[in-house]
């Protein structure tokens, strides 16, 4: 599943719910496959020239490589993806392990890569706002009027996951259908109904906690304001200005080629989960895919604020999140986690000792983006699992062993 750096989620599920959704958000159901142009294949699908292994490695690209040498083999992973860049350049591109039996693995295969998909939203969310076309604390009542307390509820509460929403990916009844269903379709109806079944956690703007609900909501109010698809809004504000040729959505469980294959040992057996239904994730046409090189060049393109004016790029590094946070006698220090200057959630990213973070987690795939501003080092690994793995997301772990190499005075401490 899509996870934080707080750690406080566990694996994912659903029940169907009463038709408590705006029309918006059962729109996006209805899209289908022919929809998207982004989930075309052609030559430009292929991994491809542009992510290939680093040549002439200086030392420091063979630094990088004996750190993650030395974590796959601690970690025991079955393949491990990994790019640095400082400056824009390229420090080092390798892949390591395989990612079938006697398949190995390559940097430009490709790979689900989650929640880096809610830095884009929080983005284009930004963007918006410097046009006029919408405020802030907004509340979403204009676009999604069936929702529940969505007349106290604003477009930052949805962006900066402190609208009180239970997170849907932590209900038991959704947990044990995804568990016994992993190939199922999912819906926005359906999944945000497991959220609106509970009550929410605190009034909305006074607390933090981490929900996929606000993501899911989030697309339809955006599709809503600006009429467009979110795959097609994405792709004209954030993946294409940044040249993410092989960043897209898919309405469908099948990946652009060549692929990272992906194990799990989720159901209490090590078996394949590289086709495993990700519609769960998020609103359909937000469900991405994509590869190392693309994945550093989004760490540094959203890290930096490449796209936002100065005052939208502090906004989402910090839009009203730090103090807020902590246990309260309706909500738990392990859900509602403690914002700090050091460690927070932004507008769809986590800001950690100045690092610009996204870390999606799911179906047997970890991987990690991360870009610090003042050092311009870009780093992002993804990493699958063997029988052996450790529980979590250990492409964290490498990322984290990697910053701690390049930049200790600057962890990237996650756990």
């Amino acid at each position: 599943m899509t996870r934080t750096s707080f750690r406080t989620r566990p694996r994912t599920a659903a029940r169907a719910c009463g038709a408590l959704l705006s029309a918006a958000l059962l729109a996006a159901t209805l899209q289908t496959t022919a929809a998207s142009s982004a989930s075309a294949k052609g030559p430009e699908d292929r991994g491809g020239p542009d992510c290939v292994r680093t040549e002439g490695r200086s030392g420091e690209a063979e630094q990088v490589l004996d750190v993650v040498r030395k974590a796959k083999a601690d970690l025991r992973l079955k393949a491990v993806q990994v790019r640095v860049a400082a400056d824009g350049q390229e420090v080092v591109t390798d892949a390591l392990g395989e990612s079938m039996t006697n398949v190995p693995a390559e940097p430009g295969m490709h790979f689900r890569a989650g929640s880096v998909v809610f830095s884009y939203l929080g983005t284009a969310l930004l963007q918006l706002v410097e046009e006029g076309e919408v405020g802030l604390d907004d509340t979403v009542d204009r676009w999604l009027p069936d929702l529940p307390h969505a007349d106290k509820i604003t477009l930052r509460m949805l962006g900066n996951a402190t609208s009180g929403l239970h997170d849907y990916v932590t209900d038991p009844d959704f947990l044990a259908v995804l568990e016994a269903h992993p190939f199922r379709q999912w819906t926005p109806k359906e999944l945000v109904g497991y959220s609106l079944a509970h009550p929410l956690w605190y009034k909305p703007g006074t607390n933090w906690s981490y929900s996929h609900a606000n993501f899911v909501l989030l697309i339809a109010a955006l599709e809503k304001i600006t009429g467009t698809p979110i795959d097609e809004l994405l792709h004209q504000r954030v993946t294409g200005p940044l040249g993410l040729r092989n960043t897209r959505n898919s309405f469908t469980p099948d990946m652009p080629r060549p692929v990272l294959h992906a194990f799990t040992s989720e159901r209490g057996l090590y078996e394949e989960s590289t086709f495993w239904n990700p519609s769960w994730t998020t609103a359909p046409g937000a469900v991405i895919t994509t590869h190392i090189c693309d994945l550093a060049r989004s760490a540094e393109g959203i890290g930096s604020g490449e796209l936002l004016s100065p005052r939208s790029y502090r906004t989402l590094l910090n839009p009203g999140t730090v103090g807020l946070g902590g246990a309260t006698k309706t909500c738990p220090a392990t859900v509602c986690v403690k914002q700090t200057k050091a460690r927070h959630f932004g507008l769809g990213v986590l800001v950690v000792n100045g690092w610009v973070i996204q870390n999606p987690s799911f179906s047997g795939y970890g991987a990690i983006k991360a870009y610090h501003s003042s050092k311009r080092i870009a780093i992002a690994v993804s990493a699958t699992k063997t029988p052996k793995t450790p529980a979590g997301n250990m492409a964290e772990e490498v990322a984290e062993r990697i910053a701690a190499e390049l930049t200790p005075d600057t962890p990237m401490t996650l756990s």
